[in-house]
C-alpha cells in the first residue's frame, strides 16, 4: 500500500502526519477503512478513525468522519491526502484560513502557477480556471484554457505564462457542505474526468481558489516521484545531523 512506503526511516503516512501536525489545526486524524493503516498510524501515535470502505471519493470519506465525531455544520476540516509528505504546513493554514475569512465560501483549494507547456498538456495534472472573484469556473485534466496562439505554433512556449494554473489537491470545507456531498450523487462530469471537486461546481457551490502562498511539491503518484522524495528527505536528515 503506497501511504506505508517507507521513505528514509518512516512511513510515507508519518511524514504526511508529521506535516499536518506542524499546522495550527486543533486536530490531526488519519481516516482510513485498512487495518494495517490503522495499525501503524497508531504506532507512530497517532488518531485514527476508520470508515467505511466502499466510499466512492476521499470527500464522501471525509463527511463520514465528521460525522462519526460529531462536528458541528459550522465546523472547518481540511482535507490532506495521504501521499503528500513534502506539503508545506504554511499551505494547509492557508486554505483553512480562506473559510475563516469569508464565512459565505463553503469549499476552498489552492493552486500553482503554469509555465511549462508539458504541465499544460499532461491529464495528470489538474488544471483550473478562475473567475475575476478567485472562484473557480472549471477543473479538468485537459489542457485550459488553451492558448490557442501559441499552440497554433509549435506547443513548446507559453507567451503568457501564469494565465494557465495547476490544481493543488488540498481542500477546506465546512461540514454543513459535506453532509450535502454526499446526499447528491456523482454527477456526470465527475464521473468523466474522475474529480470529485466538480460534484460541488455541478450542484452550485462555489469553490474559492488562492494562490498557494509557498511552493508546494507533487505528491508521489510514481517510482520517480518516490524516488525524489526520498532524495529529499536523505539531503534535510544529514542537514539535521551536522
Amino acid at each position: 500500500m503506497k501511504p506505508l512506503v517507507d521513505i528514509n526511516g518512516k512511513t510515507m503516512l508519518q511524514r504526511v502526519w508529521e506535516r499536518a501536525l506542524l499546522s495550527s489545526a486543533q486536530e490531526v486524524i488519519i481516516a482510513t477503512d485498512h487495518h494495517d493503516i490503522q495499525n501503524v498510524a497508531k504506532g507512530f501515535g497517532a488518531e485514527v478513525c476508520m470508515t467505511k470502505i466502499d466510499h466512492e471519493s476521499g470527500t464522501d470519506r471525509l463527511q463520514e468522519v465528521a460525522s462519526i465525531f460529531g462536528y458541528d455544520e459550522s465546523r472547518i476540516i481540511v482535507n490532506v491526502q495521504g501521499d503528500e509528505p513534502l506539503i508545506p504546513p504554511t499551505v494547509i493554514e492557508q486554505v483553512a484560513e480562506i473559510l475563516l475569512q469569508n464565512k459565505a465560501v463553503n469549499v476552498a483549494t489552492l493552486s500553482a502557477p503554469i509555465d511549462d507547456p508539458e504541465e499544460l498538456l499532461n491529464p495528470n495534472i489538474v488544471k483550473i480556471v478562475k473567475n475575476k472573484d478567485q472562484f473557480a469556473l472549471l477543473f479538468s485534466r485537459a489542457p485550459i484554457p488553451w492558448p490557442r496562439s501559441d499552440f497554433a505554433k509549435d506547443k513548446k512556449t507559453l507567451t503568457e505564462p501564469g494565465l494557465t494554473s495547476r490544481h493543488i489537491g488540498l481542500y477546506a470545507y465546512r461540514v454543513k457542505t459535506l453532509n450535502d456531498f454526499v446526499k447528491w450523487p456523482t454527477s456526470p462530469i465527475e464521473r468523466l474526468e474522475r474529480l470529485e471537486q466538480l460534484r460541488f461546481l455541478y450542484h452550485g457551490v462555489k469553490i474559492m481558489v488562492h494562490e498557494a502562498k509557498e511552493f508546494v511539491p507533487e505528491g508521489v503518484d510514481t517510482a520517480t516521484d518516490l524516488k525524489r522524495v526520498r532524495e529529499i528527505f536523505s539531503k534535510n536528515d544529514c542537514h539535521s545531523v551536522f
